[in-house]
């Protein structure tokens, strides 16, 4: 049984997502401010964050950041701000998803699972991908660069094997959305951004001049298929 950690410092908030999360088969902690968040994550070690932004003591994104430097483990954030900026700093930390409030619990479910579902991949012990000097341990999630092991986060992970399968081919952000099983942002050209530039931070010698991972100006994405 997967564990879910919610995070929210409003109770009835809390209660509704214990309720579907439960019905749905989950088991739930939770925590309602951003220290105890932490402490809970560390005991806990969820499967999950569902992660409110705006929480007592210590800011969300505060926690996501702290969370990102720990572990991989998949962030949903969760918030009832509009100001977009606050949703891309969130995937720019690292978060996979974020879900607006007031928010369907049905809709937080779904989200869920398909944030989960990206770090289960079926077991295939052949199933690595090479790319220059980039491999790729598909089942294992796992990355290196030359002899540098490289630590992404599921949603990164999926994203990088779409496009290193497939060195050259222009991926649009619309088919990179697919690639992590269709996970509808509200404003996901900018989502996809975000992650893509999260990848680069880790992946690339110098991000400012990406070898790997190329921006095709006004189309989208491709993994460079020359890397002399």
């Amino acid at each position: 049984m997967k564990t879910i950690l919610v995070v929210d410092d409003e109770p009835k908030i809390v209660q509704l997502a214990r309720d579907y999360l439960e019905h749905a088969g989950f088991a739930v902690v939770s925590a309602s401010d951003g220290k105890a968040a932490l402490a809970t994550a560390r005991s806990s070690r969820p499967d999950l964050v569902v992660l409110d932004l705006g929480l007592p003591e210590l800011d969300g994104l505060d926690v996501a950041r702290t969370l990102r430097r720990d572990s991989t483990v998949p962030i949903v954030m969760l918030t009832g701000r509009g100001d977009e900026a606050d949703k891309i700093a969130g995937l720019e930390i690292g978060a996979d998803d974020y879900v607006t409030k007031p928010f369907s619990p049905k809709e937080l479910v779904a989200r869920i699972r398909a944030v989960l579902r990206r770090t289960e991949r079926p077991p295939d012990a052949g199933d690595i991908v090479r790319a220059g000097d980039v491999t790729l341990d598909v089942p294992r999630m796992r990355v290196r660069v030359g002899d540098r092991a490289v630590e992404l986060t599921p949603t990164e992970f999926q994203l990088l094997v779409a496009l290193a399968r497939a060195p050259g081919r222009i991926f649009t952000r619309a088919q990179l959305l697919d690639a992590v099983h269709g996970v509808e942002f509200e404003s996901y050209e900018r989502a996809i951004d975000a992650h893509v530039k999260n990848i680069r931070r880790k992946l690339e010698p110098d991000p400012r001049e990406p070898r790997y991972l190329l921006t095709v100006y006004g189309v989208g994405y491709r993994f460079a298929d020359d890397q002399t």
